[in-house]
């Protein structure tokens, strides 16, 4: 749905970004994220046709952004870090004039406006002005003028700076909600929100993408290579060597009733034949998780490796 090639932008001597490559695939939720000045919010624009590349290709729904950038905004909702809104209109006057610039047709305004309302929970505030409104209910206005006209795409720029945790809590799940439906990327500087919400990362620091994965992929990347922890009733001798004969198993430990089994790198989960062997050994299988190394942990590894490279 999404191909950015080669993307670089220059302001002046300095490169905000610097040949990006990644695609979206239609349905997907990704999120965008670096700490500020990444060169998040550029990209963004770019995509969006809000400005132009100095270098490089973007595509969405097959149309070129630079080429055909009214063909492409009919492709995007577009919710920027500040929600463009008339305060001074009431939230169904400003959805219905942001439909009309949608070339949303003139006898579908109302049917738009309703569905956008409903989607995103703010039906019982319709005829309020929009500048009374709470600040989660102005990103709820936001985001449904980025979906009045059903686009395929919505670009959402930190979509839930300044919410108090119950008003991100409610703008997390109406995006979760969205998903499949729309292709989605999000762009945030928070942690937490990218982890809660989206189902790939790309990582960018200094104008640059450090990496990009789903959640799992990075975690066994950094770790180099699946850890599972394994709590059983009886943690017998015999058991736990079962599970170190298992093939691409590189240690097994245990501390009290739990094993922490460590797998080779490039080996898979290999989860089943360590809950089979666990079992037939007769330990009794309480629980295996694999232990996952957190966001905040791999963007530390991932930024402070880039700056020793830099």
């Amino acid at each position: 749905m999404i191909q950015v090639s080669h993307l670089s932008k220059l302001y002046g001597p300095r490169r905000a970004i610097e040949d990006l490559n990644f695609d979206v695939k239609a349905g997907e939720i990704v999120g965008f994220l670096g700490p500020n000045g990444a060169g998040k919010s550029t990209t963004m624009k770019i995509i969006t046709g809000f400005m132009p590349a100095s270098e490089g290709t973007v595509t969405v729904g097959g149309h070129d952004v630079a080429k055909n950038p009214i063909a492409v905004k009919r492709e995007i909702g577009y919710l920027p870090e500040n929600p463009p809104l008339y305060m001074e209109m009431r939230v169904r006057e400003y959805l219905e004039f942001a439909a009309k610039i949608h070339g949303v047709p003139n006898k579908n305004v109302k049917s738009a406006v309703d569905w956008a309302l409903e989607k995103t929970h703010i039906t019982d505030v319709a005829h309020r002005i929009t500048g009374n409104l709470s600040k989660g209910y102005k990103q709820r206005v936001g985001i449904a003028q980025a979906l009045v006209h059903r686009p395929k795409v919505l670009i959402l720029d930190e979509p839930t700076v300044g919410l108090d945790p119950k008003q991100i809590i409610e703008i997390r799940e109406l995006i979760k909600s969205l998903g499949g439906e729309h292709t989605i990327i999000l762009s945030s500087h928070i942690l937490p929100e990218v982890t809660a919400t989206c189902g790939r990362i790309i990582v960018i620091n200094r104008g640059r993408i450090a990496a990009e994965d789903t959640m799992d992929g990075l975690t066994l990347k950094l770790k180099k290579g699946i850890v599972f922890s394994v709590l059983v009733k009886d943690p017998r001798a015999d058991g736990i060597e079962k599970v170190k004969s298992i093939s691409g198993i590189h240690q097994v430990s245990t501390v009290g009733n739990k094993l922490v089994v460590q797998v080779k790198p490039d080996q898979g989960e290999l989860r089943d034949q360590i809950a089979a062997a666990v079992v037939g050994s007769g330990m009794g299988l309480l629980e295996l998780t694999a232990e996952r190394v957190s966001l905040e942990e791999i963007f530390l590894q991932l930024t402070t490796e880039e700056e020793r490279t830099a």
